[in-house]
């Protein structure tokens, strides 16, 4: 019989050696960063003043969404965590406006994947430390492809309401006194973007003291802003302790499934057999996206990179590729397996709060912002060429 004492041993010793990792205590500190901002109203903030200046506009709140979406993911770090909060905040407005169902959780369930790619960004975090890369460098190189899905989220909405007005009637226009105004709203959220962001690329911090300091900093906003009770921040603890939980879970399983792939050699296979395969590494790395997008539209984005990465990674670095650059490309294909069908991680979260929409109505909705998104990773994509 073959002898499992040293696989129970390492069941026994893995789970402790990770929860009690230095590197990945990261993690609970962005989460407990994003729930403690969520907490303070910063994303009612956000989404106020961006209708504020666009509301007017045709397809002025879906554009005041797709802003706030992108300013809160600053602060979240999570896909899921700022399309669920959106749908509460701008999904009421919108049905208010006369905005289509279908099209406004749409640009909510397309806007909320902002949180994977604008940093801080979970997935960034757990690619650099699966990689041993510099997570700052990721963290830098995902902010212009960022800011390139807003403007393409902006020109879908744009072109969708000249092509069918009838999805997103024009909003009142508030005066400038209000547009000021709510200016003023959104200082929290700019100081504490800049307080973390701008500390880490100054070398103030490291990337774990920025995401400590990044909590203690979004809990001390809401305590002075009135915003918190101690019955208020023990419910931020508990929701950040039940997501730091579910990461850490996946994140376990995730090591000991690596650790079983090298002593099996299934990794050094993999990689021999697609670095043999005649069709170059473009070809290769074509492959490689092929079924990313496979596995996004049916698992979770957090454990598709852990249980893949280990594996299609020397592969990369064998075929010559930027490891930084393909870590964004992970990141951009991974969020457009949360708005794919059949299982868009996004689009079920929405469905789950707006009961009445059916999840094909949101996923008609989404599907010009799938286009815009696959266009955006033939461009990345093309810039390593």
């Amino acid at each position: 019989l073959t002898d499992l004492t040293p696989g129970l041993r390492l069941l026994m010793h893995s789970p402790i050696r990770q929860v009690t990792d230095y590197n990945l205590s990261v993690i609970p500190m962005f989460v407990l960063m994003g729930v403690f901002a969520t907490g303070a109203g910063m994303s009612r903030e956000l989404f106020r003043a961006s209708n504020a200046w666009m509301g007017h506009l045709r397809g002025g709140l879906a554009l005041a969404t797709i802003f706030a979406c992108g300013g809160f993911a600053a602060i979240n770090g999570s896909s899921v965590a700022t399309a669920a909060t959106m749908s509460t905040v701008a999904l009421p407005e919108m049905r208010k406006a006369g905005y289509h169902p279908g099209f406004a959780t749409g640009v909510i369930a397309a806007g909320g994947t902002l949180g994977i790619m604008i940093p801080p960004s979970t997935i960034f975090l757990i690619y650099g430390i699966l990689t041993e890369q510099d997570i700052t460098k990721l963290f830098i190189s995902g902010i212009l492809p960022g800011f390139l899905a807003i403007g393409l989220y902006v020109a879908t909405v744009q072109i969708l309401g000249w092509r069918r007005p009838e999805l997103m009637p024009r909003g009142p226009r508030h005066d400038r006194a209000e547009r000021w105004s709510s200016l003023r709203d959104i200082w929290a959220t700019l100081l504490l973007f800049l307080f973390v962001i701008g500390g880490m690329y100054a070398g103030v911090f490291t990337v774990t003291e920025a995401a400590g300091m990044g909590a203690v900093g979004a809990l001390l906003i809401g305590v002075v802003r009135g915003r918190f009770t101690p019955a208020k921040i023990m419910n931020c603890l508990v929701e950040a302790l039940r997501t730091t939980a579910a990461i850490f879970t996946i994140v376990i399983g995730a090591f000991l499934f690596g650790y079983f792939l090298t002593i099996t050699q299934t990794t050094q296979n993999v990689t021999q057999f697609l670095l043999s395969l005649p069709i170059g590494p473009y070809g290769v790395l074509t492959l490689i996206l092929i079924g990313y997008f496979v596995l996004g539209a049916i698992m979770d984005e957090l454990a598709m990179v852990l249980l893949t990465v280990p594996i299609v990674f020397p592969v990369i670095v064998g075929l010559g590729f930027d490891p930084i650059w393909f870590g964004v490309i992970i990141v951009m294909t991974v969020t457009l397996g949360l708005i794919c069908p059949p299982v868009g991680m996004n689009v079920f979260v929405i469905n789950s709060i707006a009961r009445d929409i059916s999840l094909v109505a949101i996923y008609r909705g989404v599907m010009p912002f799938i286009v815009a998104d696959i266009l955006r990773l033939i461009k990345i994509g093309r810039a390593h060429v």
